[in-house]
């Protein structure tokens, strides 16, 4: 089957192809499109002439690669390539199932003449195991599940229908969340009940096994509370207070380390709240967003969206897809939803609303914030609306639109 090229992805990593020195690991939420991904990095390279013979692709999820689950097993399959001249391209996905693996692919980075891509469980590659063996000798290239523009140019890539009215659409992808695999399913129960098997898959493989809840009740009630919750201001001491009113004895530290397990998963992203005046990160409260609104809609029946936080879902996962880190801002007694900031360490800011062609008090409300931010980074205030203006240099932009142009805050 053709594969549907996320070029925003490939676009980062194509400087790297031909690097020996440098691992390229992959990560990203279970079954956002990472096997794709080195897939697609494979025949691109077949296509710009490597051989095939150059090409080593190990999925060690599959029967044939089932019996290596040794460091030495994985140093056999990966040395029996050696003689292949020239560079080699050794890709391997779900790198986790091998116990002692980072040995093994420093040695043959070491070496030189590998090319060396990996994928695995997100709990696993970003554990202290990698980044001890591992650090300065790799590169992490984060994927995330489909943004509006690579859901309607992946169903458009596989004679999908598209429906004429943005807003529509727009409504559907929230619904039917992000997931590549989604996109085949027709019926929207069939889309949830997929999104609830990446769940389970999620907690057996890469919560399960590496951490150990022996309260899986409680658990289930960190991460429901956590999932309805998403957009909303939080905090470990209001959670904790929550849970013991629904007669769940639990600790903070607890309630800390099932929160952790559900970021380190990267079922949830954890997004702090900054002072611009103080120039530091403020403790205790902040906000959580899903990898995927399909985490929500997959667990609750009713379809009415509550668009405050949705937006702001959407928002979020766009910059962090454009490479920028992000947090609530605070000026005062003014509260910007997102500040975000590039590898270059430019800011930009940004208010995000359904629409702000309800009333001047809505206008008001959402310009007023950025008004007050006098460093001359660039503003924008986000929202559906199609009728556009600009107030004192911040940039009004349609949602859609904007992601749909790609080019990111910057």
């Amino acid at each position: 089957m053709e594969l549907y090229v996320r070029e925003k992805y490939l676009k980062k990593i194509r400087g790297f192809y031909h690097t020996d020195d440098i691992i390229k690991v992959i990560t990203g939420v279970r079954r956002c499109g990472k096997s794709s991904l080195m897939q697609t990095i494979a025949r691109e390279l077949i296509q710009n002439g490597v051989r095939q013979e150059n090409i080593i692709y190990m999925d060690l999820d599959t029967r044939a690669f089932k019996s290596i689950k040794t460091a030495s097993a994985l140093e056999n399959s990966i040395a029996s390539h050696a003689h292949v001249a020239g560079l080699k391209y050794l890709f391997i996905d779900e790198i986790q199932n091998v116990v002692g693996f980072e040995e093994v692919i420093n040695g043959f980075r070491t070496e030189g003449g590998w090319s060396i891509f990996i994928t695995g469980s997100n709990s696993y590659l970003l554990s202290g195991e990698i980044t001890t063996k591992l650090t300065g000798r790799y590169l992490e290239f984060e994927m995330y599940p489909l943004s509006f523009e690579e859901y309607e140019g992946m169903k458009q890539f596989y004679g999908k229908e598209i429906h004429a009215n943005t807003m529509i659409e727009l409504n559907k992808y929230i619904l039917e969340g992000g997931f590549p695999r989604a996109i085949f399913f027709d019926d929207v129960a069939d889309k949830r009940r997929y999104v609830q098997g990446v769940v389970e898959e999620i907690f057996e493989k890469d919560i399960r096994r590496r951490v150990k809840i022996r309260e899986k009740e409680t658990f289930e009630t960190v991460r429901r509370f956590i999932i309805n919750n998403f957009g909303a201001t939080t905090s470990l001491t209001s959670l904790c207070s929550a849970l013991r009113k629904n007669g769940y004895n639990v600790t903070k530290q607890t309630v800390s380390r099932y929160v952790r397990a559900l970021v380190d998963a990267k079922i949830l992203y954890e997004c702090p709240r900054f002072d611009m005046k103080s120039k530091k990160s403020l403790r205790g409260e902040k906000k959580y967003y899903l990898a995927d609104l399909g985490f929500f809609y997959s667990e609750n029946t009713d379809n009415q969206i509550n668009y405050g936080p949705v937006l702001e879902n959407i928002v979020y996962l766009y910059a962090r897809s454009c490479d920028d880190s992000v947090s609530v801002g605070r000026f005062g007694k003014f509260e910007c939803d997102f500040i975000l900031r590039d590898p270059q360490a430019n800011y930009a800011y940004v208010q995000v609303a359904y629409t702000i062609a309800a009333s001047k008090e809505t206008e008001d409300r959402e310009y007023r914030p950025l008004e007050n931010i006098k460093d001359g980074y660039p503003c924008y205030v986000v929202t559906t609306d199609y009728i556009l203006q600009q107030r004192n240099g911040i940039r009004h932009v349609n949602l859609m639109e904007f992601i749909k142009e790609g080019n990111g805050f910057h």
